[in-house]
Formats: C-alpha cells, sequence, structure tokens
C-alpha cells in the first residue's frame, strides 16, 4: 500500500521573494517518525524540481511533531513576480502533501 504525507499530516505554505517554507505537521507521533525518517530533503526536492531549484532544508520540531522544509530558488521568482499559476499556498502544500512514502527512494509525486 502507498502511503502519501497526506495520510500522516497536514501542511501549510507561505513565500519570500524566491524562497517557499512549507510546513508539515504530523496527526500523530507515529507519523512525526515516520515522516523523521522519509520525508528527507532529497525526497522534497525531488518533488519539486518542476517549480524549484533548490536547495531544500529541513527544520525538525520535534515538540510540535511537525518538520519545516525552506526550498530555495523557486522558479520565475516570488509569487508576485512569476507567470506560473497559483505556485504558492494551496497549490505547494498540495504538492508536499502528494508526495510519496514507501522505503528511503527519493519518489515524485
Amino acid at each position: 500500500m502507498t502511503v502519501t504525507v497526506r495520510d500522516l499530516a497536514h501542511a501549510r505554505a507561505g513565500d519570500k521573494g524566491n524562497r517557499v517554507n512549507v510546513s508539515v505537521i504530523a496527526y500523530d507521533g507515529a507519523g512525526y517518525e515516520r515522516l523523521l525518517r522519509e520525508l528527507t530533503e532529497a525526497r522534497v526536492m525531488a518533488a519539486f524540481l518542476p517549480v524549484a531549484e533548490g536547495p531544500v532544508r529541513r527544520y525538525e520540531l520535534a515538540r510540535l511533531g511537525a518538520m519545516n522544509f525552506v526550498i530555495e530558488n523557486m522558479r520565475g521568482g516570488s509569487v508576485t513576480r512569476t507567470t506560473a499559476l497559483d505556485i504558492h499556498g494551496k497549490s505547494l502544500s498540495a504538492l508536499m502533501l502528494s508526495i510519496r512514502l514507501f522505503g528511503n527512494q527519493p519518489e515524485s509525486p
């Protein structure tokens, strides 16, 4: 059975310039532990390659059961400068939530 980030967490996104952060908040402790193992910087970068050049940095917030990913060099610049359709907020959170988790191989959605 394929598990996605959406099955284990919810997400919020925001942008500043050509950088975006996406917070992933686990529903429970077991989900957080799995996300720690499998939702790596490399896996997130693979999913975001169509919209960002990277790099990706992951910050762990254990007390909250959350992680914050900072993704650099969004293609087209900031949300107010790009011609891409809705590359912020809901669409970036949805992209993060669609990442498949099943082992340590980077997988894009």
